[in-house]
């Protein structure tokens, strides 16, 4: 599993021109699932980033986590975290997680993650969709070999 999650101020997704998802204060996580993945892996996962002291206090320390500043998540599958660029120029995909095992285990990160974080949004598994973001910092951190 990989997570690259920012810290962001705004951030929304759209699909077919419209808004499926749009927070403001928190984080955008862009999701991989691998094909060894499991609702276990999820758990730590979701754990980890939901805890996640990454905001500032204020004395400008990364201190803080989501709850602390009341932040909301913003979720979007991305199978491309598994592409494998080692030989030739054409990414290879074989370890990215099957279609139907990554949806079910994408719906579960998000019902997980509500448990933790009030606003949850999210975007749709398959979907050819346009995400935007304000990164704060920028503040980029990616959560992968739990």
């Amino acid at each position: 599993m990989k997570f690259v999650i920012q810290r962001v101020t705004e951030a929304k997704v759209d699909i077919d021109g419209q808004t499926a998802g749009k927070i403001g204060r928190g984080f955008m996580v862009l999701i991989g699932i691998g094909k060894e993945d499991t609702k276990e892996t999820a758990d730590k996962y979701v754990k980890k980033m939901t805890s996640l002291r990454i905001f500032e206090d204020e004395n400008g320390k990364t201190n803080l986590s989501l709850a602390d500043v009341g932040g909301q998540l913003l979720l979007i599958s991305q199978f491309t975290l598994y592409a494998n660029c080692k030989k030739g120029n054409r990414p290879s995909f074989i370890e990215a997680g099957a279609p139907d095992m990554s949806e079910e285990l994408y719906e579960y990160i998000i019902k997980k993650a509500e448990e933790y974080v009030p606003v949850v949004e999210r975007g749709k598994f398959g979907a050819d969709m346009k995400v935007s973001l304000v990164n704060d910092g920028p503040f980029t951190v990616i959560l992968e070999n739990l």
